[in-house]
């Protein structure tokens, strides 16, 4: 889970945006479809301790069970799985079996590792008389290593930058998926549109790559270039001469300017001014300022490598902008290089070269980079979401402090840093 730092730091692995779904996502539709004779089906998170009160909150979700009822069927999933439609067909095909199976995934180091797995009622049931000292999850992790059917049907995020290539090759299915089953009005050919939709006048829109998915309550402004694959989640708003292009997933409550190309943008993240974003990967509560710019293409053409912690490694991609944790912020004019990876709550001045930890002010440039203290960020937080009209709750302001604590070593491992 580490490796994916610093997207997981203020989320679930289940709760990445990708191709406009999370995980958590797909798996509250396969709920809802094997829900019957008025039994619901309940999905349990096992994550890091810190994130149990966001699991709660945000998601609905509690621990596993300590133990697992006599009748319960389970489908095992790891929440690092790429959620795209092909992923939900092979979650609802394991279901529809209806035998005990596992999927395993591609190798990861030395081992292969579980993906998914469907256990029966009468799997269970025979384990726990089988097996003593095991947790539920063990037990079951040791059930679906037994059922092993396949090595290849799905795929997970090992590093941030395959949310960026997992997305781009999972948009178009994604948004054809939404049209198909949800309720959406087509506007024109290629537009399909919930209540309070609102797009300015001039605006020249492009479909023939794909279609263009707007919730409820976006507003476009006028002079605005839009072209599909694009979804937009509830309320966001795309402002006037926007440029929003190849393949675009923008949260809800998202307000959006300048060029945007081939990114991921979560909730409540604000790039309302003009400069290009691309190939990139945006936490939420984010504010990208005037004249932010990243670079995702090298001069030489070639494929881009990137950097995590001490690890060299090749991306395969050509085209490869930024990550950049939850609550970081840029200021005006800020450069920032191929393929770069920004931490959380962390502010950006100049032009960023190198990879930039958690809870700094970097300014590289003019050689004054400092610790960002977490009490900034906790009253920087609550000035954030006043302006949203959203509450901040105490499991917020302690997020940002265990944020903090975790990510120390990653501060003093940072050769850029003056302390």
């Amino acid at each position: 889970m580490e490796q994916l730092c610093p997207i997981v730091h203020a989320r679930p692995a289940y709760a990445i945006t990708c191709a406009s779904f999370r995980l958590i996502d797909w798996l509250k539709t396969l709920a809802k479809e094997n829900s019957s004779g008025g039994k619901a089906c309940e999905i349990q998170g096992l994550i890091r301790e810190y994130l149990l009160p966001i699991q709660e909150a945000d998601h609905g979700l509690q621990s596993p069970a300590k133990e697992i009822a006599a009748d319960e069927e389970v489908l095992l999933v790891n929440a690092r799985l790429i959620p795209s439609v092909q992923t939900y067909e092979t979650l609802k095909q394991l279901i529809q079996a209806g035998q005990t199976a596992a999927v395993i995934g591609t190798d990861n180091g030395n081992e292969f590792e579980l993906l998914a797995a469907f256990i029966t009622a009468g799997d269970i049931a025979k384990s726990s008389k089988s097996e003593v000292g095991l947790s539920p999850l063990e037990r079951l992790q040791q059930i679906a290593h037994q059922n092993v059917s396949s090595r290849s049907s799905l795929k997970a995020f090992q590093w941030p930058h395959e949310v960026v290539a997992g997305h781009m090759a999972a948009m178009n299915d994604s948004v054809n998926y939404r049209i198909e089953h949800g309720d959406y009005t087509q506007r024109e050919d290629g537009v399909f549109v919930r209540p309070g939709v609102k797009i300015g006048e001039f605006a020249s829109i492009h479909t023939s790559g794909g279609p263009i998915v707007l919730d409820e309550n976006v507003q476009v402004g006028p002079f605005c270039f839009l072209e599909g694959p694009l979804h937009a989640g509830h309320s966001t708003r795309v402002l006037e001469h926007s440029a929003i292009k190849d393949g675009v997933a923008l949260g809800h409550t998202v307000k959006i300017g300048g060029e945007v190309e081939a990114s991921v943008i979560e909730a409540y993240t604000n790039k309302q001014h003009h400069g290009f974003l691309g190939h990139s990967y945006l936490g939420s509560w984010i504010n990208l300022g005037a004249g932010t710019c990243n670079s995702d293409l090298k001069n030489t053409y070639g494929k881009i490598n990137i950097e995590y912690g001490d690890r060299k490694m090749a991306s395969g991609m050509q085209f490869l902008g930024c990550i950049m944790g939850d609550y970081s912020k840029s200021a005006i004019n800020t450069g920032i290089f191929t393929g770069k990876v920004i931490g959380v709550c962390s502010m950006l001045y100049g032009f960023v070269t190198s990879n930039v930890p958690s809870y700094v002010n970097y300014a590289r440039l003019f050689g004054q980079t400092s610790l960002l203290p977490p009490e900034v960020m906790i009253n920087t937080q609550a000035r954030m979401f006043a302006r949203r009209k959203v509450e901040q709750r105490q499991c917020d302001m302690d997020l940002i402090q265990a944020m903090y604590d975790r990510t120390e070593i990653e501060r003093e491992s940072s050769e850029q840093l003056g302390f």
